[in-house]
């Protein structure tokens, strides 16, 4: 199932309604997403990940004060612990995931870009050993299907955080993630860059964050 770009609004009320601003975002993942602002959902990909091919884009609206903590969860389609997807067929093989971001205010200015300035924290890896992807029955956790998986840490998304110890977002190449379904459609900010884990195929749930002032 191909989908293209979809238009949702969500709205964060702040206690403060003057002093709130609406943001608008747009994000494209490979497979899923799911948006936090200060810890409240703002938006999720509306294409559930277990859909084939399910990298799409989506636009959203939310209202916040500044300064605040972007926190984005993305996930990469496993069909289990090992990381792998199609286990038994011939297209038995590790996926590959991808995601980029913007944020705009009001004024139509970028205060937010995925780049190498956010940190992102991998809590699901799979498969330790890439040579899972050639096991004829392959079962996480035996030989080469190792994995390893750790909850969400409390208040990771919002202010307050010591994320010190979070390693820094890596970039990738348009034509190392290659993009589409309603990538084109959206023109990225110039400091956008597509944003994942230390490894394409073995990260395969990522927790991201930025402060904006």
């Amino acid at each position: 199932m191909k989908r293209l770009v979809t238009t949702v609004a969500f709205l964060c009320f702040s206690a403060s309604p003057l002093a709130a601003e609406t943001f608008r975002a747009d994000v494209w993942a490979d497979n899923w997403f799911e948006m936090r602002i200060n810890g409240v959902q703002v938006a999720k990909d509306s294409v559930p990940i277990t859909t084939e091919r399910s990298f799409n884009a989506e636009s959203f609206a939310f209202e916040t004060e500044r300064p605040f903590v972007i926190g984005l969860v993305a996930k990469d389609f496993k069909q289990d612990d090992t990381g792998l997807e199609y286990i038994g067929t011939r297209r038995q093989q590790m996926g590959d995931g991808g995601v980029i971001v913007q944020i705009r205010d009001g004024a139509g200015k970028t205060v937010a870009a995925s780049n190498a300035d956010w940190q992102c924290r991998v809590i699901h890896t799979a498969p330790l050993d890439k040579s899972c992807a050639r096991e004829r029955n392959p079962v996480a956790g035996v030989g080469p299907c190792g994995f390893t998986s750790t909850p969400e840490p409390a208040g990771w998304d919002q202010a307050g955080f010591d994320a010190s110890s979070w390693p820094q977002a890596v970039e990738y190449s348009e034509r190392a993630v290659r993009p589409k379904d309603g990538y084109d459609r959206i023109r990225w900010d110039g400091n956008a860059r597509l944003i994942w884990g230390p490894d394409l195929e073995q990260s395969n749930t990522i927790l991201c964050r930025l402060t904006v002032q």
